[in-house]
């Protein structure tokens, strides 16, 4: 007896950034995995753009290696550091998902996080009337990424939050209960799979600046710009430079992120690297995800504004020095040192965490089998289009 084969279920993943592929990674294994899913990978924003990866991050290339069919991509970030250039990128990027998502048609839009190229594809898919599951809503930061994470967990429909308290919000915010779910961090899970895994970086053939010996004590910076203090972003960077540069420990300083603000910062960075002479500071671009957390969990302390001192550093226990208020509301452990953007300040509290050394590695964003508990959700869930207010 013939029996129709059930139709798989089109999941659509969107990447706009590096670190969308290398914290989302076991989900698209996952789902790339499942027999009832036919997976679609859209790569945008900066995962395209050259002058922001090195040759080790390039995503589709990685993509490719590993197996995954079904990759598009998506130009239409517009070159320029203003708000204006930033609000202009994300018009020209709803004309395009929508272009795309109607053209594709899936089932379900997979989004991660705040950023200005996630809002348009969730306003693109909204209006084309396709389901859209948000990876991170629910956190809580004091930036315009805040205001943009709440627009699309308003815009969607399924909500993966990393944390009890980020679900609980969601929830306040009117989603419906159903579609709200809690599996825990993706990005801690991807650490919790590879920490122990081995590294194979040439610092010889990546980065720039100074020379890098990875069997020295070092640091870690990562610090992205907060784009409501775009105007005072080479003042902090320079601080941040001196503190640094005066405590003379190697450092591996990573590039920032594309919003506003970014050229600023990168500037500033690229003129210490060029006429500061006798520096130990080596300017990376993105790596690999078993790279970079090899080099976190090996790190004396990360210093700087990322989200990876909040959650993947509280997992293994690092050191964290956290700059300024990107990150000022989102829920930590006892292993970040809050300072504000003053030389003397950031130098003693980079001494005082390698002094400490490591912390109690904590649980707080870590759940066993996130990306699975995902996956299994975005291929099986009764998926809806009309949203309605629950009180």
């Amino acid at each position: 007896m013939f029996v129709k084969p059930k139709q798989k279920r089109k999941v659509c993943f969107v990447i706009t950034s590096f670190i969308h592929y290398s914290r989302g990674l076991f989900i698209l294994e996952e789902l790339k995995n499942r027999p009832d899913v036919e997976l679609h990978i859209v790569i945008s924003g900066t995962a395209l753009l050259a002058k922001y990866s090195s040759k080790f991050s390039y995503v589709k290339n990685i993509l490719e290696r590993e197996g995954y069919n079904n990759l598009h991509e998506l130009y239409f970030n517009l070159e320029g550091d203003s708000h204006l250039t930033k609000a202009k990128t994300a018009g020209i990027g709803i004309v395009e998902f929508s272009t795309f998502f109607n053209q594709l048609r899936p089932d379900v839009v997979v989004l991660r996080g705040d950023r200005f190229e996630v809002l348009s594809a969730a306003v693109a898919a909204a209006y084309l009337q396709i389901p859209i599951a948000h990876l991170e809503g629910g956190d809580i930061t004091g930036s315009i990424d805040e205001s943009v994470r709440h627009a699309i967990t308003k815009l969607s429909h399924l909500h993966f939050a990393t944390n009890e308290d980020a679900k609980k919000r969601i929830l306040r915010m009117g989603e419906n209960p159903k579609y709200v779910f809690n599996f825990g961090s993706p990005e801690i899970e991807v650490v919790h799979r590879i920490v122990n895994g081995e590294h194979h970086i040439d610092f010889s053939q990546t980065g720039s600046g100074a020379p890098f010996d990875i069997k020295s004590d070092f640091l870690m910076v990562m610090y992205q710009p907060v784009t409501t203090e775009t105007e005072r972003l080479a003042e902090y960077t320079k601080t941040i430079l001196e503190a640094v540069h005066e405590l003379t420990i190697p450092t591996l300083w990573f590039w920032p992120n594309f919003d506003t603000g970014a050229e600023e910062i990168s500037h500033t960075l690229r003129v210490f690297r060029d006429q500061v002479k006798e520096h130990k500071i080596r300017f990376m671009r993105y790596l690999p995800p078993r790279d970079f957390i090899w080099l976190l969990k090996h790190t004396r302390a990360l210093v700087g504004n990322s989200s990876a001192g909040i959650k993947e550093s509280s997992y293994l226990g690092v050191p964290v020095v956290n700059i300024g208020n990107r990150q000022g509301s989102r829920l930590r452990t006892k292993n970040v040192l809050d300072v504000p953007h003053k030389k003397e300040p950031i130098k003693k509290a980079i001494e005082k965490q390698m002094k400490k050394g490591r912390y109690q590695p904590s649980k707080l964003y870590f759940a066993n089998g996130t990306a699975r508990k995902i996956a299994k959700t975005l291929a099986e869930a009764n998926l809806y289009v009309q949203k309605k207010f629950h009180n």
